[in-house]
């Protein structure tokens, strides 16, 4: 699944004004950290989470093993501030 830069910017802007709903903290990507932002990508398709403690490359190195553990695309990273989405069934699509 990629995002067309249209699709990026539409995604970047509903995020705005979303605040982080998961806090990766000190241990990183576990199974528990997986399962939580699995379930908010469920119920909300599109969040914040927010990479606490970790310098830039345990960062992207984060951001790749969540993109591939849940299934979702990272929308945009600004600092410690990771935007996810994955597309829900019920959601209408996301013009191209």
């Amino acid at each position: 699944m990629t995002l067309t830069p249209r699709q990026r910017a539409t995604l970047k802007a509903q995020a705005h004004a979303l605040e982080p709903v998961v806090t990766v903290g000190q241990h990183g990507a576990s199974d528990a950290l997986i399962a939580e932002v699995d379930r908010s990508l469920t119920a909300h398709g599109l969040i914040k989470v927010k990479l606490a403690g970790a310098d830039r490359q345990e960062r992207e190195q984060l951001t790749a093993t969540l993109c591939e553990r849940t299934q979702a695309e990272a929308v945009q990273q600004v600092g410690r501030v990771l935007v996810l989405w994955r597309p829900r069934p019920d959601d209408d699509p996301i013009p191209a």
